[in-house]
Order: C-alpha cells, then sequence, then structure tokens
C-alpha cells in the first residue's frame, strides 16, 4: 500500500501505519509530556517522556479498538476486512464489499462509535471507582475523553465518517437504493467539509489566527472522501444492470496458435496498430498463451512463413471474467487486482475478446450521450 508499512496481522487482519502517523506519534508524544511535566513538577528526568509515549501509544489503540469494532461486525456478515490502516486523521478498515442489507449496513456503521462509547465509560468507572492520582488519573482521564470525542465527531453524519455511513444505511432503507443513500451522505459530508474550512479559514484572513487551522485539514480530509465516495456511487449505478459482454473491447487482441507469424504480421499488427500483446487461442477457442510484438524481433522475418504463432507464445496465468458476469464486479476485480485488462470468456470456456478499463469508460459515456440527465 502507497505511503504506508505493514506492522502485522491483528485476529487475521493486515495492519498497517501511514508514514504520517509516526509524525502525529511523535507530536502527541511531546504534547502530552510537555502537559505532565508541567501539571506534575515532581515528575523528573525522562519520565514524563516516557508517559507521553505510553498515552500517545494507547490514544492510538482506542482508534485502532474503534477500527477493530467495525471490522468484527464486517467479519461476522461475511465480508472480509483487506487491512486496517492508523494515519493522520486516525484509523480506516478497509472492506472487501457493503453489506447485503441497509440494517447489516447500518450495524458494521455503529460498531466503532459503540466500541468508543463502551471504552470511555469503562475508562471513566475506573478513574471515578478508584483511588488512583496523579499522572495515572490524568492519562486516565486524557483517554477518556479521546474515546468520548472520537465517538462523537466520527456520528457527524457525512462521508466518509461513520455517521455518514449509518445516514447512507437509512437513506438506503427508506428509498430502497444503496447508491442514493451513499450519494447523499456524501453530499452532507462535503456540505460539513466546507462548513470546517470555512471555519477556519474566515478567522484567518480577517484576524490571522491560526487557532483554528486543524479545521481546515479536517475540511479538507472530508471534502476529498466524500466527493470520491459520490462518484464512486454515481459510477456504480450507471453499471447496475450491465454484464461484461457489453464492455468488450471491440476487435479484442486474439489470435490462433497455429496462425504462422508472417499472418500475424500482416493481419493482426497491421489491422490492430495499438496492441503491443495479444492473447493466443487454440483451435477450440481457449486461451493458452499470449504473445508481445517484441517476441518478433529475436526471429528473423525470412522464418515467419514457416513459423506459427505458438512458437513463440509465453504460458500466462491470468484471471477471466465470464461474459455475463455483472460489470460492476468485474470492475471492482479490475480495482482488486489493480489491472487494466481482463481476459473474457464465455460459459464453454471460448475466449471472445477483453475488458479493458477504457471501453468500459467508453460504455459510460455513450450511455450518458444516448441517456443525457
Amino acid at each position: 500500500m502507497n505511503g504506508t508499512i505493514r506492522v502485522g496481522n491483528l485476529f487475521g487482519i493486515p495492519f498497517y501505519v501511514a508514514q504520517s502517523w509516526f509524525l502525529v506519534l511523535s507530536l502527541v508524544t511531546w504534547n502530552y509530556a510537555s502537559g505532565l511535566a508541567a501539571q506534575f513538577p515532581a515528575l523528573g528526568g525522562s519520565l514524563p517522556l516516557l508517559l507521553g509515549f505510553v498515552t500517545a501509544l494507547l490514544l492510538f489503540a482506542s482508534v485502532l479498538a474503534h477500527e477493530l469494532g467495525h471490522s468484527f461486525v464486517a467479519m461476522r456478515q461475511g465480508i472480509e476486512v483487506k487491512s486496517i490502516t492508523l494515519f493522520l486523521f486516525g484509523g480506516l478498515a478497509s472492506l472487501e464489499k457493503e453489506s447485503k442489507t441497509p440494517a447489516e449496513a447500518f450495524w458494521v456503521a455503529i460498531a466503532g462509535p459503540l466500541v468508543s462509547i463502551l471504552l470511555f465509560t469503562l475508562i471513566a468507572v475506573i478513574k471515578v471507582g478508584t483511588p488512583v492520582s496523579g499522572p495515572l488519573a490524568g492519562i486516565l482521564g486524557v483517554l477518556a475523553y479521546v474515546n468520548l470525542g472520537l465517538a462523537v465527531f466520527n456520528l457527524i453524519p457525512g462521508l466518509p465518517l461513520d455517521g455518514g455511513n449509518i445516514l447512507k444505511a437509512l437513506v438506503w432503507k427508506i428509498t430502497g437504493n444503496p447508491y442514493k443513500g451513499v450519494v447523499f451522505a456524501s453530499r452532507v459530508g462535503q456540505f460539513i467539509g466546507w462548513m470546517a474550512i470555512a471555519s477556519g479559514l474566515i478567522p484567518l484572513v480577517l484576524f490571522g489566527s491560526f487557532g483554528n487551522f486543524w479545521n481546515l485539514l479536517i475540511g479538507w480530509f472530508l471534502l476529498q472522501n466524500a466527493s470520491r465516495s459520490a462518484q464512486s456511487a454515481t459510477v456504480q449505478e450507471k453499471l447496475k444492470g450491465l454484464t461484461v459482454v457489453d464492455a468488450v473491447t471491440p476487435n479484442s487482441p486474439v489470435v490462433s496458435a497455429d496462425l504462422s507469424l508472417r499472418k500475424f504480421a500482416d493481419e493482426s499488427i497491421l489491422s490492430n496498430g495499438r496492441w503491443q500483446r495479444f492473447l493466443v487461442t487454440d483451435d477450440r477457442g481457449q486461451l493458452i498463451g499470449a504473445i508481445a510484438l517484441d517476441d518478433l524481433k529475436i526471429i528473423p522475418a525470412t522464418r515467419w512463413l514457416e513459423m506459427q504463432v505458438k512458437d513463440l507464445m509465453q504460458q500466462v496465468e491470468s484471471t477471466v471474467v465470464q461474459s455475463n458476469q455483472s460489470l460492476l464486479e468485474a470492475v471492482m476485480l479490475l480495482e482488486k487486482q489493480q489491472r487494466t485488462v481482463l481476459p473474457v470468456i464465455q460459459d464453454n470456456g471460448v475466449l471472445i475478446g477483453i475488458l479493458e478499463k477504457a471501453s468500459i469508460l467508453n460504455l459510460l459515456q455513450k450511455r450518458a450521450a444516448a441517456n443525457p440527465a
């Protein structure tokens, strides 16, 4: 994952930290170390720094517990949790797919804030109900406050926050359309993002005050992610009802294994000049390999007539998609495997072409032109 470092697994879930997390860890450690040193002058040497570091780790452990709350509920629904990442603004549990029903989506969304509220309650009870004092009481107070703040902040009703996912589930339940839920919650998230930016920008412009500068960063984060969610939902709704065969690339780069290299060069290359790589099929039309234009360079042109494509082809191990498969599922597979092209086969295994991102975009553009909003 770009800009992140894998630090291990948690309950079988890959666990990452963003590079920015180390900067935040240092700042939080220094901030709380300074606070403890000022509040408890008797603490000497490096003890305030050590306690500040422990406090910072406990704070991030609270964020991690919040994300595990989402993850455990998702896993109970049969949804794979691809990763948990700690970054500048908190944490993120990356799920393989959406919940099947609005009720299930609601419980995945609310699980994180419920965990944070539970931690706040437990820590508050320990602080009030036990004779703790001094730096330990101060650390417990900070942990309680942060967990309460984490729950309240995440319940703001706009994507990508948990409150936005709760709002999405409610709109989904009312309209019966999950995409409308995402778009509505994204618009609310964008509005809140602009409000946060304004609350940080106005004091800065009018009074030169950086007191709300953090609001600028949070607003930008909300705005960017909410916009991305809305765009993704719009595309997914447009893909609904389409199958892979609708977006197969015309004149896909597919050649027969028995074709001579001369005929391959004359017919396939000259008529499909934009392709640098071709899929190879046997006499039954099934995928058996691939050949690239560069492969021809190692064979003298005088031998192209006597040699066939199968003599130069390379074996391929490629994920394929069925022609009658949902186009949305295929797009998600392209994104998951970070690929731009997938071979398309029929039920009998016959290769009929390729599915590429460019052809999908072209299909969406044609449908948008034929059905303008």
